[in-house]
Formats: structure tokens, C-alpha cells, sequence
């Protein structure tokens, strides 16, 4: 990678990739990419930033025809929860976003990351130890789009041979930038509830068990998946990831730990309950490891430790 574009770069996870290839590759090797004009986040701030609809095909194509991209880390999307408010739009940005990047990609010889998730999968999928392949079948729409992307990626690598590779995401836990509207999104505003209020009303049933990841796992996972030599992968669309699986109950009583006095109650979402229903409790991701030599290094109690230390510096206050 020399040149890389990062689309949604001003995301849950964007801001966090975008600083961790600047860091690796040359702050000015790095271009993100947002739909705002220019945010003020870090992301933006003395560093190449461009302006795209990832649904604007010209654009796209200007911008890395300018910056010479060898590269495209795929971000840009609407999340679980606010797909399936907005459908149309959803199916029009997380589709037509992603076929533009991919003929972008064809036409200037770039690789493309493309993050999908647990969403892929549906109730009729094994919920423990889901198999890399395996049936998928999702109930919503953003599921949808993460299937129908795997697939589309793949099509592109066989017929095309564009360089197509791609995570499946477990839940994202992050201190960086606030979660989008997904449905794991409890597990970074319990944090922020923690330490600001002591008690947090979590929209999913205490006994709701999802795969999770610490965002500096994700982001290496990310990077490292791209860097590792092509000949290496047999799956490429998508590899299953995890790094930790627990319920909101079990993260409530490992946070307590920290605040003794922190409480939860549970009112819950009827759709991201059904959501969060239809997908796996754990995943397999013996292929990732086996293939790329993936591993997580945070679990559930070294990453509650850093969030909540990292949090309580962001919001100037105290654990006791």
C-alpha cells in the first residue's frame, strides 16, 4: 500500500483506521474521505481530506485518480438500526457506494477492504462457533447488504481480479468516536453512562450474548488482512473475526469492578433486540488464524480497563 483512500472515515471505525495507517504509512499517503464538508474531528485536521458521496461515481473516481490510490478501505455505510429506518436509502448508499469502489477499483488496478459483519448472518445460522461458511440468511436489511457485498467482492476478485478482501466485524467497542446507530452500540454508551451518571438503561436483555472486539484489534485486524501476501488467502470474502463474546449483564458486573455504585436497568428495543437475536453468539474465526495468523490481544477485562481509563481522561473525571 502506498496511496490509500478511506471511505467513512469520520465513522466509528474510520477515525481510528485513518490515524493508524497515517502512523504506519505517511500522514499525507493517507486520504479520508467523509460526506460532511469537513468535520471537526481528528480525522480531517492538517491531513488530506475529501469531501464524497460514496454514491457519486465521478468523484470517487477524481479523487483517487488525483491522489494516485492503490488502495481503498471501504467504510463508508449505514449501520444496523438506521437501515432499517431509512431502507431505501440504506440499500442506495451500503450498494451502489460499494459497486462504485469496486469499479473504481477495476478501472485504476486498487485493493479494496470491505467490512462486513455479524449481520451477515440469520437465525438459521449456527449462534455458536458459526463456521466461516456457513448458511446466511439475515432478517435485516443491513444484513442484507453485508451478504450481497461479500458476494459482489467476490465476483469482482474472480472475474475481474480485483485484489477484494474483507472482515466479518463481531460488535465495536470504542473510546475514540461515538457509535453509529448499530445495534451493539450499548457496549460503548454503557461506558460513557459509567462514568458520567453511575447507571445506564440498556436497550438489549441482560442475557443477550454477542461476539465483541476492541477497536485496536479491529483496526489491526484490518490492516494486517491487507498486508499479508494474497497467495496466503483462500476465503479473502470475509473472514470471520472475534475477540471476546459476553451478555450486557456480564459486561455490567466486570465494569463494577471499577464503580461499585453503578447500576443498569433494562428497557428494551423491540428491533434491536430482534436484531441482536438473529445473530451469532461466537464465531469461529479459525480460518482467519490460520490463513493471516490473526489474534485478538484484547479481552473483556484488559478492555474494560482501558475504556474506562481512557473514557474518565476524555470526560475529566474520576473512577472513584
Amino acid at each position: 500500500m502506498n496511496k490509500i483512500l478511506v471511505t467513512g472515515a469520520s465513522g466509528q471505525v474510520g477515525v481510528e483506521l485513518a490515524q493508524a495507517l497515517r502512523d504506519k504509512y505517511g500522514a499525507g499517503n493517507v486520504i479520508a474521505t467523509g460526506y460532511n464538508s469537513r468535520p471537526a474531528s481528528e480525522v480531517a485536521q492538517n491531513y488530506p481530506y475529501c469531501r464524497l458521496d460514496v454514491r457519486d461515481a465521478p468523484a470517487l473516481n477524481q479523487i483517487v485518480e488525483h491522489y494516485q490510490c492503490d488502495t481503498i478501505f471501504h467504510l463508508a455505510s449505514l449501520l444496523s438500526v438506521v437501515a432499517e429506518t431509512k431502507p431505501l436509502e440504506a440499500w442506495d448508499i451500503n450498494m451502489n457506494g460499494l459497486i462504485n469502489v469496486l469499479e473504481t477499483a477495476r478501472t485504476h488496478n486498487c485493493a479494496v477492504f470491505f467490512p462486513s459483519s455479524i449481520g451477515a448472518f440469520g437465525p438459521e445460522t449456527p449462534s455458536f462457533n458459526t463456521p466461516q461458511d456457513t448458511i446466511q440468511r439475515p432478517k435485516s436489511l443491513y444484513g442484507i447488504t453485508k451478504v450481497s457485498g461479500e458476494l459482489l467482492c467476490d465476483y469482482y476478485f474472480h472475474h475481474y481480479g480485483v485484489d477484494t478482501r474483507g472482515l466479518r466485524y463481531p460488535g465495536l467497542i470504542s473510546n475514540k468516536a461515538l457509535p453509529g446507530g448499530g445495534t451493539t452500540d450499548y457496549a460503548v454508551d454503557i461506558f460513557y453512562a459509567a462514568v458520567k451518571n453511575r447507571h445506564y438503561d440498556c436497550f438489549l436483555r441482560a442475557d443477550t450474548q454477542l461476539d465483541m472486539m476492541y477497536m485496536p484489534d479491529a483496526v489491526t485486524a484490518a490492516i494486517t488482512l491487507m498486508e499479508v501476501d494474497s497467495a496466503k488467502l483462500k476465503h479473502r470474502n470475509a473472514f470471520n473475526i472475534t475477540a471476546m463474546s459476553f451478555t450486557p449483564e456480564q459486561l455490567t458486573a466486570e465494569i463494577q469492578k471499577y464503580l461499585s455504585d453503578f447500576t443498569v436497568s433494562y428497557r428494551i428495543d423491540p428491533v434491536r433486540q430482534a436484531i441482536a437475536d438473529s445473530w451469532p453468539r461466537h464465531m469461529d474465526d479459525s480460518a482467519a488464524r490460520a490463513e493471516w495468523g490473526w489474534e485478538a490481544k484484547y479481552d473483556m477485562a484488559t478492555m474494560v480497563k482501558d475504556m474506562l481509563e481512557q473514557i474518565t481522561v476524555k470526560l475529566n473525571k474520576k473512577l472513584r
